[in-house]
């Protein structure tokens, strides 16, 4: 008799068969690596017993990187050589960079296709390269703690990272040794700890004030699925952010002196940690000793930090404002959770409470709630709990979409929808004969080519040369989970078929991505007369071309000398029209020209019949009909 295999529920029949596998928060102040232990997420600690393993790189010299609490105490004295808050670097290009690297006092370098490159005693390195040597730090700890090998591992990133900086996250984890199984959004990673641990249903507020960056999540949690009903943030704005903004008060009560950058470094690092006081006490002494010429110390009290920091607070709640329409939520939030250590803050947690008119969730440590939910997803997708019936849906931050005849953008895969996702559309073609097409992607929330980001360009050869508008061009946008995009284009008829995975060379600006989607509603009427008059200059174009075809061809045999004249003449008014910005004017002329040429195409069609019929009887039509 057969004996059945037995295991407990949830458990692998097999122990020795479950899959090692850890999530990752890849943060830009600190970064953490989580698994699951005894059916609970943990957070793994190093051989000092500290989770937290700070962001930051010395390359001081040729030898092995310095990784975390060892980089951070050369910050003062190499500061060039120190690498921090590298996630803001992730994906972009040197240009892009070039601000934010002479800020951080880090030496730039040109590096292949634009990218960031920063000059240190130890070599030029890539920001792919800093976080790959942060990653490893994480996976040797894990290997360590787990006795073996990572069989795979899911690495948040913020919302708003877009397909570069994506990609450059994933070659930095491949750099790494790890497998990533899958690249989550930082605010639903904390929606699926709390989700799974509290059990909560409704609409869920995902507050996110890390280091470098800011995002907001609405999320819809139902019975074990998460849907992302809108994101937004800031990626120019973090904790990191605050700390400037009381190093900045410092210096200027000590009379503004120049500090050198290694100074300015421990200057803000002793800011933080003012910070951190601050969150339990009413007033904190900041050392300068070492820091100032003149050393000394400055005495801050909440009351003054809270006033210097309140308008960055309020540029978070203005993206939770924003969020929320796009959410289209006719009622308030049923949980709001906090993510990121700056949420200690009492002025931003009664700032959130107050905004959503909730208390917010602070179960979970703030700095920990990411890796914690990674580390749940990541054990899921390893397949160590088959019976798991948790369902994530993130959403696309950026409209994604192509170029269309006279610069407009056709949005093929709009904002906020739900990944992986497959969408298609077809197209045809502009001109007689036209065997090729250019396809150009774009991502933006904008009506003209102009306005939004190029992605990448392909080209479809092969199509069959027929009329203008026979061809049946598909084109495809599928954007798997980790947020990756893929398009292809196919002919219908003759099956050609090209294709290309979008991984551009660098990445949008902080300023870009920030400003994105705040341009596309400034700038909403604006685009709407511009999409217009493009619109009317391409009907118009059509008409023309098409025109100017049929008189070549037919115009002396069907029409006569006054009829051709006429048609002729309000082509020429038409055209001049065209170059011009009145779009009512262009839509009424293109109208009078149809009605003018009407009776010609009329004749044209006649013609064309009468040519197909020639040579056929009426009998043989009459058989064709009664078979």
């Amino acid at each position: 008799m057969a004996l059945l295999q037995i295991a407990e529920p949830g458990q692998s029949p097999l122990p020795h068969q479950v899959k090692r596998a850890v999530g990752i928060d890849l943060g830009t102040t600190n970064s953490l690596v989580a698994t699951m232990r005894g059916g609970r997420a943990t957070v793994l600690p190093d051989e000092r017993g500290e989770v937290m393993l700070p962001s930051v790189v010395n390359y001081s010299s040729e030898r092995s990187p310095l990784v975390g609490a060892d980089a951070v105490a050369l910050a003062a004295q190499s500061p060039a050589d120190t690498l921090m808050s590298i996630k803001r670097f992730m994906g972009r290009g040197s240009v892009d960079a070039l601000a934010d690297a002479q800020r951080s006092h880090y030496r730039l370098a040109e590096g292949d296709e634009g990218l960031v490159r920063f000059i240190t005693s130890g070599g030029a390195v890539s920001p792919v390269e800093v976080s790959a040597d942060i990653l490893r730090v994480l996976r040797q700890r894990a290997v360590a703690t787990l006795g073996g090998e990572i069989d795979g591992a899911v690495i948040t990133v913020p919302a708003y990272f877009d397909e570069a900086q994506r990609q450059a996250t994933k070659d930095a984890a491949t750099l790494a040794g790890l497998r990533v199984l899958r690249l989550m959004n930082e605010p639903t990673a904390a929606a699926v700890a709390y989700g799974l641990d509290s059990a909560e249903q409704g609409v869920i507020a995902v507050y996110d004030l890390g280091g470098g960056t800011f995002d907001i999540s609405i999320l819809r949690l139902q019975k074990g699925v998460f849907e992302v009903l809108a994101t937004g943030g800031d990626t120019a704005l973090g904790g990191d952010d605050l700390d400037s903004a009381l190093a900045d008060w410092v210096l200027q009560e000590c009379g503004s002196p120049t500090l050198a950058a290694g100074q300015y470094r421990q200057l803000q690092a002793a800011a933080r940690d003012a910070k951190e006081r601050l969150s339990d006490e009413q007033e904190v002494d900041i050392d300068l000793q070492g820091v100032m010429p003149a050393g000394g110390t400055v005495r801050v009290t909440r009351e003054t930090f809270e006033s210097l920091v309140l308008p960055l607070v309020k540029r978070t709640l203005r993206a939770c404002r924003k969020c929320l329409r796009d959410a289209e939520l006719d009622a308030g939030v049923d949980n709001i959770v906090m993510v990121g250590g700056s949420t200690r803050v009492p002025l931003v947690r009664e700032a959130v409470a107050d905004f959503f008119k909730r208390t917010p969730l602070i179960d979970i440590d703030p700095d920990q709630v990411v890796a914690v939910g990674a580390a749940i997803q990541a054990d899921i997708l390893a397949g160590n709990r088959p019976e798991g019936d948790l369902l994530l849906l993130d959403v696309i931050p950026l409209s994604l979409g192509l170029e269309t005849m006279g610069g407009l953008v056709e949005k093929i895969v709009p904002r906020n929808t739900t990944i992986p996702v497959s969408r298609a559309q077809e197209f045809t073609t502009f001109k007689d004969g036209q065997t090729a097409l250019a396809v150009h992607i774009l991502q933006g929330e904008r009506e003209m080519v102009s306005d939004c980001r190029s992605l990448a360009h392909f080209e479809l050869r092969g199509i069959p040369p027929m009329v203008a508008g026979a061809a049946r061009i598909r084109v495809t946008f599928q954007v798997d989970a980790d947020g990756l995009l893929n398009v292809s284009a196919r002919e219908e008829i003759t099956g050609a078929e090209s294709s290309i995975t979008v991984k551009p060379s660098f990445g949008l600006s902080d300023e870009e991505i920030a400003n994105m989607l705040q341009s596309s509603f400034s700038h909403a009427a604006e685009d709407k007369q511009a999409r217009q008059l493009a619109e009317e200059r391409l009907g118009a174009w059509q008409l023309l071309e098409g025109l100017k075809s049929a008189l070549k061809a037919d115009g002396e045999a069907l029409l006569s000398a006054e009829e051709r004249e006429a048609i002729t003449g309000q082509m020429t008014e038409l055209q001049a029209l065209v170059e011009g910005q009145d779009a009512d004017a262009i839509h009424a002329q293109t109208e009078r020209l149809g009605r003018l040429s009407e009776a010609f195409a009329s004749r044209r069609m006649d013609k064309s019949i009468r040519a197909a019929l020639a040579g056929v009887s009426l009998d043989s039509l009459d058989d064709e009909v009664t078979q």
